[in-house]
């Protein structure tokens, strides 16, 4: 856990100084005057924006809520809508697809350990686990960003449809093979879309990998993908058969498949663990929550998975009163309060040690049944040079290269071994 070196900051209190009145001669001596009210202290007004959609947004309004009421001096607005619409903002929760054009160019952030020691504020986190996407890590380990948005992947289940089915909804499949029987009995019982996902390439592919200690990224002078392994080909394939026998139905490169989940059209959903609140808010029927399937006869698996999500950045170029502001509210952000309130309304992983702790309380099973998971298989074994988590994947033309790949699969123009061997061919061809 790194803890930041904490300095106290004294606030000058400014004093009233009476002036003596001087009479003129011969007159009587003024009145005295009664003192003056104290001007009310200087609001400092931070801008939040972010992409986190409709529920997660009303979500980070809450805790915005309760900082804005316990600081009178600062208030932090809430904005959704992109960080380059019109002036930076102060804060900027940017997700995969912002933070391109956001990190092109000259530098537009400030790194946060720096605005926190700046600030003298406390600043306690988890080290950051190789798992993690190292996009808001500088090169000595330090968070130039929040991430207050991590997520891994975990599989979701209607556990109504599991008992229309005669499946048992306290035992979810835990294999691929485990999970195709399961795709049948519900297929059976009608279930038109027995299985669906999100974001496919990240999934599918990068997590898939590294659940089964396989690397994603060749490392070399130059990087390329390395995803046309055996395991991935044969997974692949596998899910190919699916999508012909109607198991697996997909709904593009995005989360749009969570939708037709929370609509009860689908039985199944693989989607980032931080999709349980919305989705148990969302769904007309139970929602539960388990590990993503392993492939049971790969020697080690399982392995471990990635967490990856939107970071909070902060602006370059604002004044040092706006700094301590937004310092403020990070040192809020982490208390073991709002860790909890964040966990439970947003899904997301915990960031620090009071928040893991809060995470393992008993009292709270039912509604952190996700971060359990998530958790348990970010940890499940110790990360390997395979298992670690790479920027390079989530370069924009890398993953449209997956992404076309795996599509040319599911279309049925190419086998899974052509389609993975072309992404790889194609990743060594980028500049």
């Amino acid at each position: 856990m790194n803890t930041f070196s904490r300095t106290v900051l004294g606030f000058a209190l400014a004093t009233l100084l009476a002036s003596p009145a001087f009479a003129a001669p011969k007159k009587p001596a003024a009145k005295p005057q009664e003192p003056r009210a104290a001007a009310p202290a200087a609001v400092t007004e931070i801008e939040l924006v972010h992409s986190l959609g409709a529920d997660k947004g009303a979500q980070l309004q809450k805790l915005v809520d309760r900082f804005n009421e316990a600081n009178r001096n600062t208030r932090i607005v809430v904005h959704e809508r992109a960080w380059n619409d019109g002036s930076v903002p102060h804060l900027m929760i940017l997700g995969e697809r912002e933070l391109p054009g956001f990190l092109n160019g000259p530098q537009r952030y400030r790194p946060l350990f720096q605005v926190m020691k700046d600030a003298g504020e406390r600043f306690e986190t988890l080290r950051a686990p190789a798992v993690m996407t190292p996009t808001p890590i500088d090169g000595s380990g330090r968070l130039l960003a929040l991430p207050v948005g991590l997520s891994t992947p975990v599989m979701f289940y209607n556990k109504q449809a599991f008992r229309d089915a005669g499946l048992n909804p306290d035992a979810p499949p835990k294999t691929w093979q485990a999970l195709q029987a399961s795709l049948g009995q519900l297929v059976a019982a009608g279930q038109t879309c027995p299985y669906t996902t999100t974001q496919p390439a990240w999934i599918l592919v990068e997590n898939m990998s590294a659940w089964h200690n396989e690397p994603v990224v060749a490392e070399g002078k130059k990087a390329s993908l390395a995803i046309n392994g055996m395991l991935e080909v044969k997974h692949v394939a596998m899910l190919s058969s699916w999508v012909k026998a109607r198991y697996l139905h997909l709904f593009g490169r995005g989360d749009e498949a969570a939708e037709h989940f929370a609509k009860g059209e689908c039985a199944v959903l693989t989607s980032a663990s931080g999709d349980w609140p919305t989705l148990r808010r969302q769904a007309g029927f139970d929602v539960g929550v388990a590990t993503l399937p392993y492939h049971e006869e790969y020697y080690g698996a399982p392995q471990n998975t990635l967490a990856d999500g939107p970071a909070m950045w902060v602006a370059a170029g604002k004044t040092p009163v706006e700094y301590k502001a937004a310092a403020r509210f990070v040192s809020f952000w982490l208390t073991g309060e709002s860790q909890v309130e964040w966990q439970r309304n947003a899904g997301y992983l915990p960031l620090n040690r009071a928040g893991l702790l809060a995470s393992e309380s008993r009292l709270l099973a039912d509604d952190l049944a996700n971060i359990h998971v998530g958790v348990q298989q970010l940890v499940n074994k110790k990360v390997t040079a395979a298992s670690k988590a790479s920027t390079y994947p989530q370069k924009v033309a890398v993953r449209r290269i997956i992404e076309e790949e795996l599509e040319s699969v599911w279309e049925d123009r190419k086998p899974s071994k052509l389609a993975l061997d072309t992404a790889v061919v194609r990743s060594r061809q980028l500049d």
